[in-house]
């Protein structure tokens, strides 16, 4: 290969002109004039063709090879790229002939082959003569042989070093603008995908919002709903028994009646039928609100929530007061899901098992952790409690308080803590303490 430097001066001297002190000085400074002038058409041509990178790879090519057929005035003129070099570049050849453009192999002028194929497979031999009268030049990169350009020119031509000089020169500069072009179609390209997929994305994180909001509602629902719907099966039960009771003392009052009974015992005795009668009702009551409302109320924050839970044990003789304290924060739902339940089954459990008429369930919001606590006015003993979940625990039992198990085992999956302790209000006192970030089927909840 040539040197680079020592051409670049050789291509400069021979755009500047020529000095000379002999006796033909004038002659040749006509000459040089002459090359000198059709030098600037050529850099002319040049720039004409350079600025069509924007239009694109191929405006490019088919500008560079009409500059130079125009300034060599050939029969046919090759721009050819080396094959791994600027691959963006399309077309990889072009020949210019009889003022048509030609990217197809077969239909090249014959003389033109051997030219494409040094230019594509040996760049580095495009500066060796190639002989019959053909023009040829590389095409570099940063040192590197990109390809080059080939010609015949046309018979009234003499191709003089400034000839070669400006193909040099379109050639050189035609490497830089196709990188260019690359680059900048690159870059547009780029933009336009990554629009698309902002877009995109935009689209999916609000259609994934929707979603979870969907699905946080939906939690909601359910965890109402599961509240009312176990209450009712549980308190089947209990009404079940009230029911039977009370109808087995009316049979037996009316029993005595046809005997003659006491009239004041059977007063007693319908009275306590009244009374059991009255209690069913209340039961059923708290079990048709359970089924019949849940699934139509709107969603609503944890405690939003608590405040409607609280109104399912209403009808019973249990006054629930819920109180917030500390500003609410955003929680999963599966985690309010959790809570929810909690909660409930606390209350639940005041209802069945305590005489208690009022309660309290206390949310409180702290900057390390959540605390739930639910208190009654029972008559509750804490560490009766406290044995009876610690033998649950132990043995597996089934019974009313596997429910204080189960609510134990909840807790720990959020990573808290349950205790029981006696309430200022002189019963149960429940306390359900958990750390922030919430933990949720054992990972954290963001």
């Amino acid at each position: 290969m040539r040197s680079g430097f020592g051409r670049d001066e050789a291509d400069l001297g021979a755009l500047t002109g020529v000095r000379s002190g002999k006796r033909s000085f004038y002659p040749e400074y006509v000459r040089s004039a002459e090359r000198l002038e059709n030098a600037v058409r050529a850099l002319d041509s040049i720039s004409r063709a350079l600025v069509r990178t924007a239009e694109g790879p191929r405006e490019l090519v088919e500008a560079v090879a009409a500059a130079a057929a125009d300034h060599l005035r050939a029969e046919w003129l090759l721009v050819a790229v080396a094959d791994g070099a600027l691959q963006a570049a399309r077309p990889r050849f072009l020949v210019l002939h009889g003022g048509e453009l030609i990217d197809d192999e077969r239909s090249l002028p014959a003389e033109a082959l051997p030219h494409l194929h040094v230019l594509r497979a040996r760049p580095w031999e495009a500066e060796d003569e190639p002989g019959d009268g053909i023009v040829r030049v590389s095409m570099t990169l940063d040192g590197e042989p990109m390809g080059g350009i080939a010609g015949l020119p046309g018979k009234a031509v003499e191709v003089a070093d400034t000839d070669l000089a400006i193909l040099r020169v379109l050639a050189n500069q035609a490497a830089v603008a196709l990188h260019n072009s690359f680059l900048l179609h690159a870059a547009t390209t780029l933009r336009g995908k990554t629009e698309r997929l902002s877009e995109a994305a935009e689209q999916q994180a609000k259609e994934l919002a929707d979603t979870q909001q969907r699905l946080i509602e939906s939690m909601q629902r359910q965890a109402l709903d599961d509240e009312r719907h176990r209450i009712a099966r549980e308190l089947h039960d209990s009404v079940t028994q009230d029911v039977l009771s009370a109808g087995m003392t009316v049979e037996v009052c009316r029993a005595e009646l046809a005997a003659g009974g006491d009239h004041d015992a059977l007063v007693d005795q319908l009275s306590a039928a009244k009374d059991l009668t009255g209690h069913a009702v209340e039961r059923l009551r708290a079990a048709i609100y359970a089924l019949h409302n849940g699934a139509e109320e709107p969603p609503g924050s944890l405690p939003v929530l608590l405040e409607r839970l609280s109104s399912v044990h209403l009808p019973s003789d249990l006054k629930v007061q819920v109180r917030i304290v500390g500003s609410p924060v955003p929680l999963p739902g599966e985690v309010e899901h959790s809570l929810l339940r909690l909660a409930g089954e606390a209350l639940f459990n005041t209802v069945m098992h305590t005489t208690a008429d009022e309660a309290l369930v206390r949310l409180q919001y702290l900057p390390e952790r959540i605390v739930l606590s639910i208190s009654d006015n029972g008559e509750g003993d804490p560490a009766q409690l406290r044995r009876t979940l610690k033998l649950t625990a132990a043995t597996d039992l089934a019974g009313v308080h596997r429910g204080l198990a189960n609510m134990q085992g909840r807790t720990r999956e959020l990573g808290g803590t349950m205790s029981i302790r006696r309430s200022e209000l002189g019963g149960i006192m429940l306390v359900l303490d958990i750390p922030l970030p919430l933990r949720r089927h054992g990972k954290a909840a963001s």
